[in-house]
């Protein structure tokens, strides 16, 4: 159906420093979701998932058994979501989402990382509306055809879905990815799927050129900083060397 995926967002985890942070992250996340939902995965889907993502990026069992034993604990932090949007160095498209305890706080800390580096942050719904809020299944395969019959037998609703260089990948409205992910799962049990998540998917691609190509990755590395940032979505497309 002809389009290629990629998700766009911070890459994270190239040295031992990011890796932490990266697995700080994932602690923040389990907790939320299981003090939310409760701490047992086979009733809380969305912690499910959680954890079979942070064990496939390799956090360690310690640091889940942490944020579960902190969620079942009660008190602690009370993280709320928060979300940004705005134009990045060169124009591409950014959300940034962000789990805070302190709305005021991340809200100066991510607008610094606008400010600094001649990026505009705007308002709620400013960028949203280019993207697609999306379920995306990734996985090895031939037949496309075969898997979205499958699928739609299922009565799941597929977005689109395309082949290519061996690799299928499925697109789903956000709200179907249980049901999607569980289809796979009963239609394929041998399957290894590489990417499955909900993500923002960009609608079309903004050229990063020149000067901005550094002053867009410097943008990146400042949001990975911050301590409240979870996931930025962008689309920009980078000008090659």
């Amino acid at each position: 159906m002809g389009r290629s995926f990629e998700v766009r967002k911070a890459s994270m985890a190239k040295t031992a420093g990011a890796k932490i942070k990266v697995y700080s992250k994932y602690g923040k996340e389990i907790y939320v979701a299981a003090k939310n939902g409760g701490s047992d995965p086979d009733m809380n889907l969305s912690l499910k998932h959680l954890i079979t993502k942070a064990k496939r990026d390799n956090v360690p069992a310690h640091v889940i058994e942490k944020a579960l034993d902190k969620a079942n604990g009660g008190g602690g932090e009370d993280f709320q979501p928060a979300r940004y949007e705005g134009f990045s160095p060169g124009g591409a498209s950014v959300i940034v989402d962000c789990l805070t305890d302190n709305g005021n706080r991340t809200f100066q800390d991510v607008r610094q990382c606008f400010v600094k580096t001649g990026a505009k942050i705007g308002s709620p719904g400013t960028v949203a509306h280019m993207f697609d809020h999306q379920a995306v299944f990734q996985f090895k395969g031939e037949d496309e055809e075969s898997v979205l019959e499958a699928l739609m037998m299922k009565d799941v609703d597929v977005t689109d879905i395309e082949l290519e260089d061996g690799v299928i990948t499925v697109f789903a409205p956000h709200t179907e990815f249980f049901k999607a992910k569980t289809a796979l799962n009963e239609e394929y049990p041998e399957l290894v799927v590489d990417v499955e998540e909900i993500t923002f998917v960009p609608q079309n691609h903004t050229p990063v050129t020149g000067e901005d190509v550094a002053k867009f990755q410097k943008f990146l590395d400042m949001l990975d900083d911050c301590d409240d940032v979870q996931q930025v979505y962008h689309n920009a497309e980078l000008e090659e060397e």
